[in-house]
């Protein structure tokens, strides 16, 4: 059963102003679009929004769409923003439906089970791939894709191709992808000084240790120019007769 969203239609400017206005009240500026149809500037309710995004089909989830002086129309939403300090909803975009013509949708993957890797071998399982993109009619959009894992050693890989396949739905993410694999924990290894005067010589400025050669100092660097001596020569130098 498709979910029921009322949306009133939005008045007047289409601005920064007119949507804070909007959300003073409680609500959020949302846009219905697609189909042929013109854009309509509505407002939604906020707390039931977030319950649908929040929901086991997310932002795949159907929604008939109310909006006063209008037919209700299939949708779903494509498109959300956040305040990114206090994660408030903000905005959202519907897309009309047709419930006869395929969509382009990304869909959850859920891991089941612990890999042998992990319980045996001492692997970590990293997922890399979180969404998978599928083509299929909105009808057969599954609210997530699970896969059991149990029996993924250590180094193998879970690639789009070991996904659940069905007549349903075509994946367009490519079948190589890694989903998922089980690989070492790196540790990060760091470099004691194994005596006192290892440790010393790793300390600029350290005195050198009893019995070892202190370093060769740096030959002093000098200046291009005059010395003193030679300005001195040069003022006893007699004048060139003209």
């Amino acid at each position: 059963m498709a979910e029921v969203v009322v949306a009133k239609p939005r008045e007047g400017k289409f601005n920064k102003n007119a949507a804070r206005r909007v959300r003073a009240r409680g609500r959020i500026p949302a846009v219905l679009y697609g189909s042929g149809h013109d854009p309509v500037a509505v407002e939604v309710d906020p707390k039931q929004i977030s319950r649908i995004l929040y929901s086991e089909t997310g932002h795949n989830t159907i929604l008939d769409v109310e909006v006063a002086g209008r037919p209700a129309t299939k949708a779903m939403i494509v498109e959300w923003q956040r305040e990114p300090i206090n994660d408030k909803l903000i905005h959202i975009d519907m897309k009309r439906i047709a419930l006869d013509k395929v969509l382009q949708v990304r869909v959850r993957v859920k891991l089941l089970g612990v890999p042998v890797g992990v319980k045996t071998e001492g692997g970590v399982l990293d997922q890399v791939l979180r969404e998978v993109e599928v083509e299929c009619l909105p009808a057969d959009i599954p609210g997530h894709i699970d896969v059991d894992v149990s029996e993924l050693g250590m180094h193998q890989v879970l690639r789009v191709s070991g996904l659940p396949h069905s007549g349903k739905i075509k994946y367009l993410t490519p079948e190589d992808a890694t989903v998922a694999h089980v690989v070492h924990i790196r540790e990060e290894v760091v470099a004691v000084p194994e005596t006192a005067e290892g440790a010393a010589a790793a300390v600029p400025g350290a005195a050198p240790a009893a019995g070892e050669a202190a370093a060769p100092a740096e030959p002093e660097v000098i200046k291009k120019g005059k010395t003193p001596d030679a300005d001195a020569a040069a003022a006893k130098k007699p004048e060139a007769k003209k």
